[in-house]
């Protein structure tokens, strides 16, 4: 015997399931996310560290930002906890500021909040991404 049988778009739960708008929204809401040309100043005085995650053949296309640490995606958690075995050298604490930079600004939402989750409580993101690097005439290297 099976159960009811539910409408696709809602959980067994009843609740009505949230999409990826809404759940940027949110997520966005929880901390004060970044400009280009505020990372850059950060990071030149040593107050931020940026994290590029976008993928190899994005960085190969568009280059990279000087200093920027480039930690995949699916290794952006255990690269950054600082309690992790596999931190980077640069994971000293909860309260580093990272900034987290995808090619648009829309994946790089999620992972700070990822980070936030792992109680990095300064991490964020940059608006607009890499291209919006690029857009300010920041620091780009190929």
């Amino acid at each position: 015997m099976s159960g009811p049988v539910t409408p696709r778009d809602e959980r067994p739960d009843g609740e009505r399931p949230t999409g990826v708008d809404e759940l940027l929204e949110r997520v966005r809401a929880g901390y004060a996310r970044v400009q280009a040309r505020e990372a850059y100043e950060a990071a030149r005085a040593g107050e931020a560290l940026l994290i590029d995650i976008r993928y190899a053949a994005l960085r190969e296309r568009d280059g990279l930002i000087p200093g920027a640490l480039v930690v995949e995606r699916n290794e952006l958690e255990w690269r950054l906890d600082p309690q992790g075995s596999h931190r980077l050298p640069e994971a000293t604490s909860h309260d580093v500021r990272a900034v987290v930079i995808c090619n648009e600004g829309y994946a790089s939402s999620l992972a700070a909040e990822s980070l936030h989750r792992l109680g990095l409580h300064r991490a964020t993101d940059l608006v607009g991404g890499f291209q919006a690097w690029r857009a300010a005439g920041l620091p780009v290297t190929s």
